[in-house]
């Protein structure tokens, strides 16, 4: 049973931190892209970071230098490290998993992440 298990999002003040970590079992994790994604109230969703199979990385301009992506397949777990957050970062994270070959997509059940004063 293929499973993406979100944690660590909440309520936080402008310019602060969260760390946000996904979970995965049921699938060969290394085999995997991964990636977080996130969506605001009425937005649609969007990409905010993702790292290949080799380690290659890839952020949204919006987040860039500010969020970074980092993943250890020993233990199937894929991070996001968000300092300097700001209210326009509020929405519920989503940790996804990609494999090119079959189309393989799989999706968490999200995190909350709010950041207000």
């Amino acid at each position: 049973q293929v499973q993406l298990v979100e944690s660590g999002g909440g309520l936080v003040q402008p310019g602060g931190s969260l760390r946000l970590s996904c979970a995965a079992s049921g699938f060969t994790f290394s085999s995997f892209h991964m990636s977080w994604h996130r969506q605001a109230p009425g937005k649609e969703r969007e990409l905010v970071a993702r790292i290949g199979i080799f380690g290659s990385i890839n952020y949204a301009d919006s987040v860039k230098g500010r969020f970074t992506i980092s993943r250890l397949n020993a233990n199937n777990i894929v991070y996001l490290q968000m300092n300097s957050l700001k209210p326009d970062d509020t929405a519920v994270y989503y940790c996804n998993a990609f494999r090119t070959y079959g189309e393989l997509n799989y999706w968490g059940q999200g995190t909350q992440v709010t950041v207000s004063s």
